[in-house]
């Protein structure tokens, strides 16, 4: 490893995790969470619904738990994007919305 790992009481600002970009993430997690039944196809697909109200489900190359982790952190990043400061660096650009741009 080419650094040091920070130590646990290293100083990175002012303070935690904002309230906001807190709460943000925790109405992320709670808006979509799987719901009812697997559904087994006959050509083995397998597909569960999310609260959110969109179908996942496995594919050719991912696998139904893939998709799961996938789709929850694209909510997370979503939700913590509406609310992240203006002008926050960030690793994919933004819009002025603070939504990703169209590639």
């Amino acid at each position: 490893m080419d650094h040091e790992p920070a130590p646990a009481h290293a100083d990175f600002g002012p303070g935690p995790v904002s309230a906001t970009m807190h709460r943000a993430k925790t109405r992320a997690r709670a808006a979509h969470v799987t719901v009812g039944q697997l559904r087994h196809g006959q050509d083995g697909s397998v597909e569960i619904d999310c609260s959110c109200g969109m179908v996942l489900t496995n594919g050719p190359q991912w696998s139904l738990d893939e998709h799961i982790r996938l789709h929850r952190a694209e909510a997370r990043y979503v939700a913590l994007s509406l609310v992240a400061p203006a002008g926050m660096p960030r690793l994919l650009p933004v819009a002025q919305d603070r939504l990703p741009r169209e590639p």
